[in-house]
């Protein structure tokens, strides 16, 4: 009997944390991440402000709370596209693509949650480590096609007009040294900007940068996406 209550009473805490959440980020939608409160939510779920505190301390804990399920969202997306890819065909450029394809799908479906993890900093806000994980997904999917290639030897040496600098070479040793992933450190190194162009792509078309300049959207993301893949020396 005890065992059942217990049960119970964490199904109920559940329940009210997924609520909390959910009315959150429609907050985000309304108002951004750097007006959420506390006190907001709680009257929008009809609870008082002491009982909503049982369930997150503070703002922060409520922003980390959504923070890491929105990098959490993004990176099952690009795993499950990367998935998806190896099931059907056996190239790592059609993997590539997947996994990218994914990160601009999930981010124009989940604009408010995308801002609120690649958009500007909330004011007063420091992600705690405990974020650093979930926001490695979409990285550590791109990196692991790319030892997959490299691994099968259908890893050419990246396209670049010229070596990267000794300090540049020494971050991406120590980078996939702390993740494990076997990669020379040139290809690592270009991943790395690859991975930043990725998202800057996307920034720009959910933030309206490429208004009155791009039109095709879809086939201008595709062709770049491309042209990261030929940068980290994907063959075709």
């Amino acid at each position: 009997m005890a065992s059942k209550i217990q049960g119970a009473r964490q199904r109920a805490r559940g329940e009210i944390t997924t609520a909390i959440k959910d009315e959150a980020r429609r907050h985000l939608a309304d108002e951004g991440a750097a007006r959420l409160s506390l006190r907001a939510v709680a009257r929008e779920l009809g609870m008082v402000s002491s009982a909503l505190y049982r369930y997150f301390p503070s703002r922060d804990d409520l922003l980390t709370a959504l923070i890491t399920d929105a990098y959490g969202a993004v990176g099952a997306a690009a795993e499950a596209a990367r998935a998806e890819a190896e099931s059907v065909a056996d190239s790592h450029l059609v993997r590539w693509r997947a996994v990218c394809r994914a990160v601009r799908a999930w981010a124009l479906e989940h604009p408010h949650e995308y801002a609120l993890i690649y958009g500007s900093p909330v004011p007063g806000y420091e992600a705690p480590p405990s974020t650093t994980q979930p926001a490695s997904r979409v990285g550590l999917a791109l990196l692991g096609i790319l030892r997959d290639a490299h691994t099968s030897g259908a890893l050419r040496e990246p396209a670049r007009t010229a070596a990267a600098p000794e300090a540049v070479l020494k971050d991406a040793e120590r980078l996939v040294g702390d993740l494990g992933v076997q990669l020379p450190a040139a290809v690592a190194a270009e991943a790395v900007a690859a991975w930043s162009q990725l998202f800057g792509l996307v920034s720009f078309e959910l933030f309206g940068q490429f208004t009155n300049v791009v039109a095709a959207r879809e086939a201008f993301f595709d062709h770049a996406v491309e042209r990261l893949a030929d940068q980290v020396g994907l063959r075709r």
